[in-house]
């Protein structure tokens, strides 16, 4: 039987989300968590990967398990076991050949700046202090609305078989002291939105223009993209599946 847990987490303790040799990921965590729990190895698959830092507030993975689940008390059961920046908001019963990765039909980030150094934001936010112009900022993110070869923002080393993502929102909003920058697309490149961000600052205070922002889009060229911002300020918010993956 295959089920569809959603998990949420702060990434400030963990080299992203995928399993590796030296360094902890939260897959790893919560295969062990899951394991030790239904005494049985557990394997997990996830939505997509985030990188080292990288927050989350709506993820799912997929997993196999022979054995009829009281998914109630294995929440209450899972979330005990796992540390406390780790959550599972809930399980559910899927089609047998559903897939947590390949039925995504959508994901949205966000990534969050903060215009006054607060310590209560520390890990959680950057801070960024020069000043933006804001509403040309979302004229350069209007361009990216659509199907495009994302290529420009992409990290060199990366085993995609193309580089062509639909976004269907992208927008900066101002809320309070903080900037907060809102992505949606079909799929996203690795590094892809902390590169996007990284441009559009670059935009907002005036070292490229917007026709230049187009001009890299066009390229597929990485080296004239700008910087990535840091990982501590992004967050994957909402992974989107079909109705029918998930079963009544």
């Amino acid at each position: 039987m295959r089920y569809f847990f959603e998990i949420a987490y702060n990434g400030k303790n963990y080299n992203g989300w995928q399993s590796q040799n030296n360094a902890t990921g939260v897959q790893a965590v919560v295969e062990h968590a899951m394991s030790k729990l239904l005494q049985v190895e557990v394997k997990i698959v996830g939505s997509g990967r985030t990188d080292t830092g990288v927050h989350c507030e709506q993820q799912f993975f997929h997993t196999d398990i022979d054995q009829e689940l009281n998914s109630d008390q294995l929440l209450l059961k899972l979330n005990s076991f796992l540390p406390r920046d780790i959550a599972i908001r809930s399980i559910r019963r899927v089609k047998e050949t559903a897939s947590a990765r390949y039925d995504a039909v959508e994901r949205t980030y966000r990534y969050e700046i903060t215009r006054k150094k607060n310590p209560f934001l520390e890990g959680l936010a950057w801070h960024f202090f020069k000043e933006t112009d804001v509403q040309t900022m979302n004229r350069a993110a209007a361009l990216l609305l659509g199907e495009h070869d994302f290529e420009c923002f992409s990290k060199v080393k990366t085993d995609v078989n193309h580089f062509l993502c639909e976004v269907k929102r992208a927008e900066w909003k101002e809320e309070g002291d903080r900037l907060i920058f809102y992505i949606t697309a079909n799929r996203f490149l690795r590094g892809m939105v902390r590169a996007v961000v990284g441009t559009l600052l670059d935009v907002g205070t005036g070292k490229i223009s917007v026709r230049d922002f187009q001009a890299i889009i066009q390229s597929k060229d990485r080296k004239k993209a700008g910087a990535n911002v840091p990982a501590q300020g992004l967050y994957l918010m909402k992974v989107k599946y079909p109705s029918n993956v998930f079963l009544k």
